[in-house]
C-alpha cells in the first residue's frame, strides 16, 4: 500500500510506511477481543449453573452493564484521544481491564460479575476505540476499509478462538477458574505492549488535516453528536444500523448459550457454535473491508443486515446443531459485510479534525445496542421463550437494513480529497 504525503518530521501516511505500528496495534486488538471472548461461552452458564439464577433477564444483566459502560466510554474516547493522545487512552483502557478476569474467577456473587463487566466496558470502549482510530490515522484516507477490516479481523478472531477454547476448557476443568486464565494473559500482555511499544498518532492526524482539500469549521462536541446521530442522513443510517448490529450480537451473547443448553447441548459444542460466528466474521472482514473501499459501503451494509436476519431466523426456528451451525455461519457472514463498512462510512463523512469524535458518537450508539439487545431479548425470552426472542431480534435487524437502503446515499469511498468527506450535508 503506497504512502501519501509526508512532513519534515518524517511522518507519512500509508500502510507501507507505518506497518510496524499497524501490526503491533493488530496484535494488541487481538488481546482486546480475547477479553470479551473469555465470556462468550461460559459466563451465562456460570449464572445459571453456579449462581442458580432463574431469570433470563437477570442472567443477561452482565451484558447490559458492559454495553452501557462501553457505550459511554466510546462517547468520551474520541474527545480524550484528541485531548490526551491516543496512547494514553489506550493504556487507561488496559488498566481498567486488568482486574476483570480476577473478579470473574473469584466472584462470590453475580454482582461481582456485573461489576467486572462494567470495567470490561471501559477496557473495550477505550482500548478497542483507540486501536481502530490509530489504524485509521496511520493509513490515511485511501485505505480506511482495509484498516478497519484488519483491526476487526484481529479482535473478533480472538473472540472466536477464545470462545472455543473456554468451552473446551470448561468441559475438561469446569466453568471456573481455568477457562478465565486466558483473560489474565491477555490483560497483562495488552497492558505491557501498550505502555512500552505503542507510539501516538496525533501527528498523522495533523498531517492529513493539513493536506485536506477543505478545512472544517470548528465544531463543538454537541454539534458533532447531533450531526452524527440525527443531522446527516448517512450518519444517521449508519448509527442506527450499528446499534441494531450490536443489539443482535448482545442477544446472541446472552441468549444463544442458554437456548442451546435448553436442548441438552454440551458446553464444548456450545463453544463451537459461539466460536463460528465471530471467527467467520473476523476472517471475512479481511476481504469485506477492502471491498467496501472499491464497491462502496451501502450495498454491503444492507446485504449484511439481511443476511444476519436470515441467520437469526434460521437459528430461532430450528432445534438441531447442524441448522444452528448454518445460522451461525450466516450471522458471521452478514456481520463481516456490515462491520468494517459501517466504521469506514462514518470516516468517509467526517473531517479528519473531528473524525475521532464522530467515530466515538457512532460507537456510543452501536455499543448501546449490547445493553438494549440483551435486556429486550431477556424480557422476551422470559415471557415467550428463547425462540421468540431470537426471531424478534432477527426481524428488527431486517428492518434496520431496509432503513439503510432507503436513507443512505453512497459516497465516493476511495477519493482521498473528496469535499463530501470534509463537510457532510445536514438534512
Amino acid at each position: 500500500m503506497s504512502s501519501s504525503g509526508g512532513s519534515e518530521s518524517g511522518i507519512r501516511l500509508g500502510l507501507k510506511d507505518n506497518w510496524p505500528q499497524f501490526a503491533l496495534l493488530i496484535l494488541i486488538n487481538a488481546f482486546v477481543g480475547g477479553m470479551v471472548g473469555i465470556e462468550r461461552t461460559v459466563v451465562p452458564l456460570i449464572g445459571i449453573e453456579e449462581f442458580k439464577i432463574g431469570s433470563t433477564t437477570l442472567v443477561v444483566s452482565f451484558i447490559a452493564s458492559f454495553g452501557v459502560v462501553k457505550a459511554c466510554a466510546n462517547l468520551v474516547s474520541g474527545n480524550l484521544g484528541d485531548a490526551w493522545g491516543r496512547k494514553r487512552v489506550l493504556v487507561l483502557g488496559w488498566l481498567a481491564g486488568l482486574p476483570v478476569p480476577f473478579m470473574i474467577i473469584w466472584a462470590p456473587s453475580w454482582k461481582w460479575v456485573i461489576a467486572a463487566n462494567a470495567l470490561l466496558g471501559i477496557n473495550q470502549g477505550f482500548a478497542w476505540s483507540m486501536t481502530v482510530i490509530m489504524k485509521i490515522d496511520l493509513v490515511g484516507p485511501k485505505s480506511r476499509g482495509l484498516a478497519v477490516g484488519l483491526n476487526e479481523f484481529a479482535g473478533y478472531l480472538a473472540v472466536g478462538v477464545t470462545s472455543y477454547l473456554t468451552g473446551y476448557l470448561a468441559l475438561a476443568y469446569g466453568l471456573r477458574p481455568v477457562p478465565i486464565y486466558l483473560g489474565v494473559g491477555y490483560a497483562i500482555l495488552g497492558t505491557v505492549l501498550s505502555v512500552l511499544l505503542v507510539r501516538d498518532t496525533r501527528e498523522h492526524v495533523r498531517l492529513e488535516t493539513a493536506g485536506h482539500a477543505r478545512q472544517a469549521s470548528p465544531m463543538s462536541f454537541r454539534e458533532i453528536f447531533l450531526l452524527t446521530s440525527f443531522g446527516d442522513r448517512n450518519l444517521f443510517a449508519v448509527s442506527q444500523a450499528g446499534l441494531v448490529n450490536n443489539l443482535n450480537d448482545g442477544m446472541s451473547w446472552g441468549i444463544f448459550p442458554l437456548f442451546f443448553a435448553s436442548f441438552g447441548l454440551a458446553v464444548d459444542r456450545i463453544g463451537i457454535l459461539k466460536a463460528v460466528y465471530p471467527a467467520v466474521w473476523s476472517i471475512l472482514q479481511v476481504a469485506t473491508g477492502p471491498l467496501s473501499d472499491r464497491w462502496g459501503r451501502k450495498g454491503l451494509i444492507v446485504g449484511g443486515m439481511w443476511v444476519q436476519a436470515a441467520g437469526l431466523a434460521l437459528t430461532g426456528a430450528t432445534s438441531h446443531f447442524e441448522w444452528w451451525l448454518i445460522g451461525s455461519l450466516l450471522l458471521g457472514i452478514g456481520t463481516a459485510m456490515v462491520y468494517p463498512s459501517l466504521i469506514a462510512a462514518i470516516s468517509d463523512a467526517s473531517h479528519p479534525s473531528w473524525r475521532a469524535r464522530s467515530l466515538s458518537v457512532y460507537r456510543f450508539w452501536r455499543d448501546l445496542g449490547y445493553a438494549i439487545g440483551a435486556l429486550s431479548a431477556g424480557l422476551i425470552a422470559d415471557a415467550f421463550g428463547f425462540s421468540a426472542a431470537i426471531i424478534s431480534i432477527g426481524a428488527l435487524t431486517f428492518i434496520s437494513g431496509a432503513i439503510v437502503a432507503v436513507l443512505m446515499h453512497e459516497r465516493a469511498a476511495n477519493s482521498a480529497n473528496s469535499s463530501q468527506k470534509a463537510s457532510p450535508t445536514v438534512e
